[in-house]
């Protein structure tokens, strides 16, 4: 008896054996695809995780169905890490295998509905709906489930089709579609009879009455001369101006051929440039002292102040591996960075860059895991968001993470909830690679570990070029308000910067974390509120589109012309946003052009790409944003950045609420100033004595880290303790109470740590679910594998209650 283990992209926490021939046992290696029958009638594609002759105990094992593959599509190390994520993130190995493997390679079962060809049927004796379906397939050979909701125009077909079954009409199919299809262009030639000079005269005389396509050749001659490669059918339409349809005259006459050829879709036609990269002495000295630091240690990380040439020092370190025939992957916290950077690194090392994440479309993500597996030259250096870190390395070497301290690093939802920076430094240490960190504001817990010698650190405090720091300006609201020195939301010092910055023909950056034109419509008569109808928040209003939505589930409704509850006419806005700020500026500079990049702005592949080319182009004089600014993006005319309001993100319902708006304000500081001139920072703020913005102000990152040490080792806090949150969401209120309040009491009982909770949350319902949460604190001296065993324990006695089992819990490990 021959069996393999195999893994389901369903959220299971288990492998499942499924039956092989001897033949099949012999050929199947770890990490190839099979596609497996699972559940009634479902297929699914597994990954072979294991090939053994152990017998299940507790289950007969199905056969396979078809092996998928002829080499593994996943490597050794690469399973060995997803179990290492699913072990200690707490989640099933089928949810790590769903969220790292490309949809493309996933094949999920179709059921297509077939008529039995040998049966004799009495139309009589069929109702209509199943006359519309079995008449249908006459036309047809087979149909999907979803045509034949649209034939009948209804939602329940399943009875009628089961009737079907039964009478012996129609048969079900389970059937797997390959969903990746290499991208074919199309190409022309000449035919081979009019390739001589006589034949192009023969040629001419053929098409003497045919003006177009006499265009479209000559067309053709001109681009063959000039270009000496194969011409496309796009190109060849282009330069005569002419349509495809006269092309397609010219491929029936047989005067050209039409032939295709594979591309890859990411691909990348320009140069590499030759120039050698200079570094400065600052940089050059950080330089050998990372190479220094990694002869002892891991993982290394590069504390420089922004604009202090990061970037440059990362380059020579990637040249260095590449020149050992290391692969290199290079993480990224935001999508809208992989953009600057790749045109940055395209023009230094040509087409041996790829990039991987979520805007890219399936194929182009299945070509690219390809490439990385084959250790293909277009795939030595990999860019990416965190989903990167998942990609079948054949030789790792070098692993960056840029921007270390970002919280987009966590994923919060589906699992697997990993933290990027931490899977890659476990990843790196299965590959024998190293580690760069690089942050101008590193996180706690990551300078925490370089003062504990874990990691080795190098400190850059100048900017490249010795280009000073920006000068940062302090603006107390209270007092502007009180002296009615306020247009709207800019202050009188704001409006003179920004105006004094648009005379020099200078950009201006100016940042509101949040979207929308204002976060609350409000009654002035009774004080009613709008509030969504799944959610505990209040709709934010959108100008642009006149509608109130919800930005957490996505409801929305048009703005009312009067309250819901009293019916008065005298609706106020509260708070403000990216839209609000983009809108009083057309008032207050009307020649100036202004832009806005958030989330409304930059949906679609290339919606990053166009705001950061325009800006970049100087198209846009003020660019108004969110937090998508404060990250790495290097504008050199950016002379002046304004904060609209600080106090926003000081006064978070969250121990990190300092450390984030120390480095969130930081990082838009960053943005100015970056070439010659000295730039300005204006901090509009009701508390301008406050610690943390005074830390800014002063750029003084070890002030801010020790008082925030103190307090984490007060309040137990990472890094000196490790957080669990268990997040709790049912429909019904008290039944949620009751199971919160349940677990909560196992878990204390059990656990000899802080365990906090049942908390209700500040937004404690979304989308019709009530929350509870709970949160587990784990020393650092306490062995964690163990703790997390114990908690696993008691979740499953909690599912084992039957009438707790429908209350949903979420596990955040390492909780962000």
């Amino acid at each position: 008896m021959f069996f393999i283990e195999v893994v389901l992209p369903l959220s299971l926490a288990k492998t499942f054996t499924y039956r092989v021939s001897e033949a099949e046992f012999h050929f199947i290696k770890k990490g190839m695809r099979v596609a497996v029958p699972f559940g009634k009638s479902k297929i699914y594609t597994g990954l072979v995780l294991d090939v053994h002759q152990n017998e299940p105990g507790l289950y007969e094992a199905k056969e396979i169905h078809q092996i998928l593959d002829e080499n593994p599509i996943a490597t050794e190390i690469q399973i060995k890490h997803w179990l290492w994520v699913a072990n200690y993130y707490m989640c099933g190995i089928g949810d790590v295998y769903r969220g790292a493997f490309p949809s493309g390679l996933l094949l999920e079962s179709e059921t297509t509905i077939s008529h039995k060809t040998d049966v004799r049927v009495n139309d009589s004796e069929l109702s209509d709906d199943e006359f519309l379906v079995y008449e249908a397939l006459q036309h047809q050979s087979s149909l999907k489930v979803q045509d034949i909701i649209s034939i009948l125009n209804k939602k329940n077909i399943f009875p009628i089709l089961q009737k079907m079954i039964s009478k012996d009409i129609i048969v079900l199919e389970e059937e797997i579609k390959e969903n990746y299809k290499p991208k074919l262009i199309r190409y022309v030639k000449l035919h081979s009879q009019y390739e001589s000079d006589s034949g192009l005269g023969q040629l001419l005389e053929v098409l003497k009455n045919a003006n177009k396509q006499k265009e479209i050749v000559l067309a053709y001659f001109q681009l063959s001369a000039s270009e000496k490669k194969p011409i496309t059918v796009k190109k060849l339409v282009e330069v005569s101006n002419s349509t495809s349809t006269v092309v397609k005259a010219l491929i029936e006459k047989e005067i050209f051929e039409e032939y295709y050829l594979q591309h890859d879709r990411v691909s990348f036609d320009g140069k590499a440039s030759e120039e050698f990269l200079q570094l400065s002495a600052a940089q050059e000295l950080a330089f050998n002292q990372i190479k220094e630091n990694f002869t002892q240690k891991e993982v290394c990380l590069l504390h420089g102040v922004t604009s202090s040439g990061k970037t440059e020092i990362y380059i020579k370190l990637i040249e260095e591996y590449l020149t050992l025939g290391k692969q290199v992957l290079y993480l990224l916290p935001e999508i809208a960075l992989t953009t600057q950077l790749v045109s940055r690194l395209r023009l230094h090392f040509g087409d041996k860059v790829a990039v991987f994440h979520s805007k890219y479309s399936n194929n182009e993500r299945v070509e690219v895991w390809k490439q990385t597996l084959e250790n293909a030259d277009k795939a030595q250096i990999v860019i990416g968001a965190r989903s990167a870190l998942f990609l079948p390395f054949a030789n790792l070497g070098f692993l960056i993470v840029d921007e270390e301290h970002e919280q987009t690093f966590k994923q919060t939802d589906p699992a697997p909830r990993y933290h990027a920076r931490d899977s890659a430094i476990v990843l790196a240490n299965f590959h024998n690679a190293k580690v760069l960190l690089g942050s101008a504001t590193p996180s706690i817990e990551t300078y925490f570990n370089t003062q504990a010698e874990k990691y080795g650190l190098v400190t850059i405090t100048e900017r490249y070029n010795n280009v000073r720091m920006p000068e940062i300006l302090l603006v107390d609201l209270k007092d502007k308000h009180f002296r009615k020195r306020m247009t709207g939301h800019f202050s009188d010092v704001l409006i003179e910067e920004i105006a004094e910055a648009l005379s020099l023909g200078e950009q201006v950056i100016l940042f509101q974390n949040r979207r929308g034109y204002s976060p609350i419509i409000e009654c002035m008569t009774c004080g009613h509120v709008p509030h969504c109808q799944q959610c505990d928040v209040s709709l934010t209003f959108h100008k642009h589109k006149n509608q109130l939505r919800c930005h957490y589930c996505g409801y929305s409704i048009a703005k009312p012309s009067h309250c819901h509850a009293c019916s008065s006419i005298d609706l106020t806005t509260k708070g403000f946003g990216t839209e609000q700020i983009e809108q009083e500026l057309l008032s207050l500079f009307p020649k100036a052009k202004t832009g806005r990049m958030d989330q409304d702005t930059t949906r679609g592949k290339f919606g990053f790409e166009k705001i950061i080319d325009t800006f970049k182009n100087r198209e846009i004089d003020i660019l108004v944003g969110t937090q998508m600014l404060a990250k790495g993006l290097d504008f050199e005319n950016v002379s002046l950045v304004g904060i609209m309001n600080a106090d926003n993100m000081l006064h978070h319902p969250d121990f990190r609420a300092f450390e984030r708006s120390y480095q969130m304000m930081t990082q838009v500081a960053g943005r100015a100033g970056r070439s010659e001139k000295q730039g300005k920072v204006v901090i509009q703020t009701y508390n301008p004595n406050h610690n943390t913005i005074q830390q800014v102000t002063n750029n003084n990152y070890m002030g801010m880290y020790k008082e925030q040490l103190y307090d984490r080792q007060i309040y137990k806090y990472p890094p000196y303790f490790r957080i669990i949150k268990l997040t709790l969401k049912h429909r019904d209120f008290d039944k949620l109470k009751e199971g919160s309040f349940w677990l909560y009491q196992v878990l204390s009982q059990n656990l000899k740590m802080p365990v906090l909770g049942p908390e209700e949350p500040a937004i404690s319902r979304i989308r019709n679910e009530y929350i509870r949460t709970i949160m587990i604190k784990i020393p650092q001296n306490l062995p964690l594998g163990s703790t997390k065993k114990t908690i696993q324990k008691m979740l499953n006695s909690f599912e084992a209650v039957a009438q707790y089992r429908a209350i949903k819990v979420v596990i955040n490990v390492d909780f962000y």
